[in-house]
């Protein structure tokens, strides 16, 4: 893997996520006489042996195109899918040999804002109760003490009044709206590390950068890591401060914002950045 980061390395200690060649393949399905003639298995790797780490109170890119990886990333390392080698270690923690009585704990201080909030929130369940729900598995207040926590979460995801939200459904909100939700969910647990899956790519142009900047302030006071999953160089250059931009399962670049922006030494780390629209109706 190359790398276009050449300044000083962070200390171990600083690094509340680490990833060390992983790899996730799937298995293709065969067929009847794929598997009377025992052809051997074939598989797509998705993830094919990356490493990079992620500082405490960094926000970390990974763009590429779809089907780069992004999201099968995300998902190997908050240890929803078992890696097929490799490791991830979170707060020294290597989660792959946790067992889930030891998992359970550290499902609190990581989670995860989904691209779609349509297809993430149930369309029969309140957003109170949505909300909530995170509060009820981890056996986290009383049901007063619950309500009062989602309604000053809604409140700071600047939905106001929080109480008007608190008992409409999904379908009755603007997509922007339902964005806010997502984060709020995934907040309500005060997290350490927060998988941000294509956070703005549901939304309208115009609230993007509402949602990044709450998304920026959200960081601060909350003191939060992100990985910022995207396929929009543009968006990742004003919230991430250092960046991997993945292509077929590997990392082909990596370095801090300032360095593959501006002097991008990969061809497909060029190509997606000329694939950034610009204002200007002379250019290409």
């Amino acid at each position: 893997m190359s790398c276009a980061y050449d300044g000083p390395q962070l200390k171990m200690k600083d690094f509340l996520i680490e990833v060390h060649d992983l790899k996730k393949y799937f298995e293709l399905k065969r067929d009847i006489v794929e598997r009377i003639t025992a052809k051997p298995k074939r598989f797509v790797r998705a993830v094919d042996g990356i490493t990079f780490s992620i500082n405490r109170g960094e926000v970390f890119g990974l763009a590429g195109e779809s089907g780069s990886g992004k999201t099968t990333t995300g998902k190997l390392i908050l240890n929803i899918y078992p890696p097929t080698g490799g490791d991830v270690l979170f707060d020294g923690a290597a989660l792959a040999a946790l067992p889930k009585r030891e998992m359970k704990p550290l499902r609190k201080r990581m989670q995860v804002i989904f691209q779609d909030p349509y297809a993430s929130l149930n369309p029969r369940m309140k957003i109170g109760k949505a909300v909530t729900q995170p509060l009820e598995i981890h056996g986290i207040g009383t049901p007063p003490e619950r309500k009062q926590k989602v309604l000053k979460i809604l409140e700071r995801v600047g939905l106001i009044p929080p109480i008007s939200f608190y008992a409409k459904y999904p379908h009755q909100l603007s997509g922007g709206q339902r964005q806010r939700v997502v984060i709020a969910r995934a907040l309500v647990l005060k997290p350490d590390f927060v998988v941000a899956d294509e956070p703005i790519a549901m939304a309208d142009v115009s609230m993007r950068v509402l949602l990044l900047e709450l998304m920026s302030d959200l960081k601060k006071d909350f003191n939060l890591t992100y990985l910022f999953i995207t396929h929009d160089l543009a968006t990742a250059k004003y919230i991430c401060d250092r960046i991997a931009v993945m292509y077929l399962g590997r990392i082909a670049e990596m370095g801090p914002i300032r360095d593959v922006y501006g002097s991008p030494f990969h061809p497909y780390t060029k190509a997606l950045l000329a694939a950034v629209p610009v204002p200007d109706p002379a250019a290409r």
